[in-house]
């Protein structure tokens, strides 16, 4: 399969470079304008059927008409603003958007300008809960040199070198992390995997992380929640596995440059062997464990993605509500997180590969 080309920042495999350390000066025009990438023509990806392009613009028209207007997105309940609005800018970064250019530009950089003044308003750049701080750090190092104001950019340099320090500081004597910014505070896959993700992202980008950081991660990974029976990642501990932390456990892993080691091909075999992954009502964490489950199969190569996105593909459109969203709370009971939406989109979204993280 031939993936589109994109812009020079996007074709640095995260893959090939995660285990590399960057300096910041190997940055990449840091401080220009990024120009308007050309959207992904369905040559380019014939997987992206147009029912499934038309999910996803349907899906970005309701997040432009549920913005709040001072650019956050949120929880049925009005909470989780900072990941509402992480994930909300990505939704719109998979397909090619970036704030200040296009017909989105203007929301999108009122969704920037509310996660910017909310890091400078930190009095240490901790975002908020660990699963909060990681979606942020992922959204700043994916949006850095992306837009067309060379102040933001700094701020975004600014506010993503801030977060990474949390992040590092952070790591359990284990390797991984929990709910708060503490080294104490113990460990679970779930969390690991999200703010793993984040500073491997932003590692890509330039910034200057550990090999040792990661080389704890790969033991806690391997060593502490790896079942070796199974081929699955528990929550805490090896006793089992789920899906949504085998998913994570594995992308991490394949962040960590373990993509062709026996452990991980084998929390790929556990997904693509879980006879009723592709059925919401069977599945716990759906929108979650797809979200890893998907990016795990573009790290784990053309065969394994080839059979895994039509599938993910057609149910995410069966699932697409009348509104273009994927909420599956009520008037009553609101949804708790507002993770549903913008993850269906991203997974979507996967064939356009404009997020370097999300690239092979």
């Amino acid at each position: 399969m031939s993936w589109p080309r994109k812009p020079l920042l996007q074709l640095l495999g995260i893959a090939a470079t995660v285990c590399v350390c960057l300096a910041p000066s190997a940055l990449l025009a840091q401080d220009e304008p990024a120009p308007e990438p050309a959207p992904a023509s369905s040559e380019d990806a014939p997987e992206l059927t147009e029912v499934a392009d038309l999910a996803i613009e349907k899906g970005l028209q309701y997040l432009l008409a549920t913005q709040n207007p001072n650019g956050s997105w949120t929880s049925g309940d009005g909470n989780f603003e900072i990941a509402g609005t992480s994930l909300g800018l990505m939704a719109f970064m998979v397909k090619g958007e970036f704030p200040g250019f296009g017909r989105n530009g203007a929301a999108l950089d009122r969704a920037k300008d509310f996660l910017l003044k909310k890091a400078e308003e930190s009095p240490t750049g901790y975002m908020g809960g660990m699963y909060e701080h990681g979606l942020f750090t992922l959204a700043m190092s994916e949006l850095w040199g992306m837009t067309n104001n060379i102040e933001d950019n700094k701020k975004i340099q600014t506010a993503l070198e801030r977060a990474v320090q949390v992040i590092l500081r952070a790591q359990s004597p284990l390797g991984g992390w929990r709910y708060h910014a503490r080294p104490d505070c113990g460990q679970d896959t779930s969390v690991t995997a999200m703010v793993f993700v984040s500073l491997a992202s932003a590692r890509q980008a330039g910034i200057l992380v550990p090999t040792e950081t990661i080389d704890r991660v790969v033991s806690y990974l391997r060593d502490q929640v790896w079942n070796e029976k199974s081929g699955g990642f528990g929550y805490q501990g090896n006793g089992g596995g789920t899906l949504a932390c085998t998913g994570g456990g594995a992308y991490a892993a394949q962040l960590c440059g373990m993509r062709d080691t026996e452990w991980v091909q084998a929390a790929i075999r556990y997904l693509e062997n879980s006879p009723k992954i592709f059925n919401r009502k069977e599945i716990g964490h759906y929108y979650y464990a797809h979200y890893y489950a998907m990016q795990a199969m573009v790290q784990a190569g053309d065969e394994h993605y080839t059979k895994w996105y039509p599938q993910i593909r057609d149910s995410l459109i069966s699932l697409q509500k009348p509104d273009g969203s994927w909420n599956e709370g009520t008037e009553e009971k609101p949804e708790a997180y507002p993770h549903k939406t913008p993850m269906a989109i991203i997974i979507l979204g996967t064939p356009h590969r404009y997020i370097p993280v999300y690239q092979q």
